[in-house]
């Protein structure tokens, strides 16, 4: 575990965050950092077809050890952070032999991570904590997954009594842009499915998560002066307010959960003449996610019949449910849960409530679901993860080579 946990904390000191308004690939300078020294890593623990393309796009192999030909399988992580939240100047604390009390991230803005409102932190008495410093996020969302990777690769390199098929490594840019499989190379990549090691917390295995599209609502107002405004201004910013009211009150993040689908109006701007704001749409149901892309266009219906056209509403699809790939082969499940139980993991199957590259990779054709990185309360300053849950996510990458191994 000493190596593992030296390897994260080397990884999450470099800044990868990922910027959305980018139009290159990768979307920032800096994530080349860290991939370039990626590359080195994986050639270094004797891995071999290590190569990095134009866009940042990292793969390699390690060859199979047996006499018969077995598919070939594949794990995946992301290396940029969320451009939500500062991953610049990470300053990890170790918690070692945590005893379920408060943990003090920052004393000078009282910034603490409490078992009072992160319950989940009761799991992990008696554990090592790897935490923020109360300043920045950690970068556990995904750093922890390639670090994990990494080591159970070289774990598999020094123990050739290990059997296995051939095993391909992939590491991508801007998955939290939404990005990580737009130039991703499922051909050269030639896995009959792989497994994105970008899970939160010890046991979870996805395999649905949400449909996904963004909405940009534009709105046109016109500005008159206040004291002769009847009936001549149009105040944009209130008829955001209007359309606004016009959503489901309750379908929001914070008032949602397990296959619940949502709204989530995450940017607001303007003024009388122009207001914008940008939201997301998800839902695991995929006539319930076209339904809410509908209802967006009825209250822009609604709203232009009684004001005259001045809403206008681009709706982007982002990804869809990946259930529908990954079904058909439930083997692939299947065999990820018998690696898990054999290292004394219990499985969590549950839907993402989020998205994955995996979720794209599927329906490129590369089948891809989802195991756990370890790590609990990404994008923020109250991200940890337990040395002991990235241990376990080693294991569990070894024995799922083993056991496709011995199957095949």
């Amino acid at each position: 575990m000493e190596n593992l946990l030296l390897r994260f904390l080397e990884y999450v000191s470099i800044d990868t965050q990922s910027d959305s308004y980018s139009k290159t690939t990768p979307s920032t300078e800096k994530q080349w950092v860290l991939a370039k020294k990626l590359v080195l890593e994986l050639s270094k623990i004797g891995l071999d077809e290590v190569s990095i393309d134009e866009n940042g796009y990292i793969m390699a192999t390690l060859p199979s050890n047996l006499d018969k030909k077995v598919p070939t399988i594949g794990f995946i992580s992301h290396y940029d952070t969320t451009p939500d939240f500062t991953g610049t100047n990470v300053k990890p604390k170790i918690i070692a032999n945590y005893d379920g009390g408060d943990i003090v991230l920052d004393t000078t803005n009282n910034t603490v991570l409490s078992p009072d409102y992160f319950e989940d932190l009761q799991q992990y008495i008696g554990q090592t904590l790897i935490t923020t410093n109360g300043k920045t996020l950690l970068g556990a969302d995904d750093k922890a997954g390639i670090a994990e990777i990494i080591t159970a690769m070289e774990y598999l390199v020094k123990h050739p009594e290990l059997k296995h098929g051939k095993i391909r490594i992939g590491f991508t840019p801007d998955e939290e842009i939404g990005r990580g499989a737009h130039k991703f190379d499922v051909k050269k990549f030639d896995a009959a499915w792989a497994y994105t090691v970008d899970g939160s917390q010890i046991g979870e295995l996805e395999y649905e998560n949400f449909n996904a599209a963004s909405a940009k609502i534009t709105i046109k107002g016109k500005s008159v002066h206040p004291g002769y405004a009847k009936n001549k201004m149009i105040n944009a910013i209130g008829i955001a307010n209007e359309f606004l009211s016009l959503m489901p009150p309750r379908e929001v993040p914070e008032l949602t959960e397990d296959r619940e689908g949502f709204f989530h109006v995450h940017t607001i701007k303007g003024d009388i003449e122009t207001t914008i704001f940008e939201l997301i749409i998800r839902d695991h149901d995929e006539e319930h996610f076209q339904a809410r892309k509908d209802l967006l266009f009825d209250i822009e219906e609604k709203i232009n019949t009684k004001y005259g056209d001045i809403v206008s509403i681009v709706i982007e699809d982002q990804y869809k449910n990946m259930k529908e790939k990954i079904e058909p082969l439930f083997h692939i499940i299947e065999i990820a849960e018998e690696a898990m139980h054999k290292v004394g993991v219990k499985p969590i199957i549950k839907p993402i409530r989020g998205g994955t590259d995996g979720s794209q990779l599927s329906f490129m054709g590369l089948p891809c679901p989802n195991i756990f990185a370890g790590g609990h309360n990404f994008h923020g300053k109250y991200e940890y993860v337990p040395l002991e849950s990235m241990h376990k996510a080693v294991e569990t990458i070894v024995k799922i080579c083993e056991l496709t191994g011995e199957k095949f």
